[in-house]
């Protein structure tokens, strides 16, 4: 049987306040965190990246992320998501040169082919603030599931103060619509598009055809703000 939509946003919403939890441990721990999710099973099979990207984006945000913190130490709040092998810094530092450092140091990491250095230079979020982002991540990421005209799956999506960051590898078309319905997602201030631009052309090349019922599931730019 189904489940309803409603139902099943609501468990989204919910498995995002309970990372929340989690997120907030680590980071009363540490000045220095990593984004990007882990990926599961199903994520592989739906990932529009290729499974050696993937295990390369995860390598990339642990290498970055430990080089940054070897290097800058308690003078900043950076993280570290990769997609596609592209690399997005957000978080806080105490001054521009910092900052330029961060973006060095990521740029070095081995099989990084970009970086876009979103680092501000400000005191680092309250615990309230980071919670609230958490919240609008998850809201973001429930209306994309609500939503038939764009794959939840194709974006991953990061908040910073209020401003979301999207990656991911999509259609002009669904990035307008990503952004629209991002823009229009409560708490949301502004919207940062990360994304790697592709045709239909490509997107029909690399989109796994469907599956025969009773078969088992198989595995396999633009930067602007809105």
């Amino acid at each position: 049987m189904n489940m309803p939509l409603s139902l099943a946003r609501n468990r989204f919403i919910a498995a995002a306040l309970t990372s929340l939890v989690a997120l907030t441990a680590l980071s009363a721990c540490t000045p220095l965190l990593m984004g990007g999710a882990a990926v599961t099973g199903a994520l592989v099979a739906s990932d529009r990246r290729t499974s050696g990207a993937q295990l390369e984006d995860q390598a990339i945000e642990i290498k970055a992320a430990n080089r940054i913190k070897d290097e800058v130490g308690s003078r900043a709040r950076a993280l570290v998501t990769s997609y596609n092998r592209r690399v997005l810094l957000t978080g806080e530092v105490a001054n521009e040169r910092d900052k330029a450092l961060i973006g060095e140091i990521a740029s070095r990491v081995e099989n990084v082919t970009g970086v876009q250095n979103e680092l501000e230079i400000t005191n680092s979020p309250t615990l309230r603030e980071r919670a609230a982002d958490t919240v609008v991540t998850g809201r973001v990421k429930a209306a994309f599931v609500d939503v038939k005209q764009i794959p939840a799956s194709a974006f991953k999506v990061t908040t910073e103060r209020g401003t979301v960051y999207l990656m991911g590898r999509v259609t002009q078309r669904e990035s307008d619509y990503a952004t629209q319905v991002a823009r229009n997602t409560q708490g949301v201030r502004k919207v940062v598009r990360v994304l790697e631009i592709i045709s239909d052309e490509e997107l029909a090349r690399i989109t796994p055809p469907p599956a025969k019922p009773g078969a088992p599931a198989s595995g396999p730019t633009d930067s602007s703000v809105k």
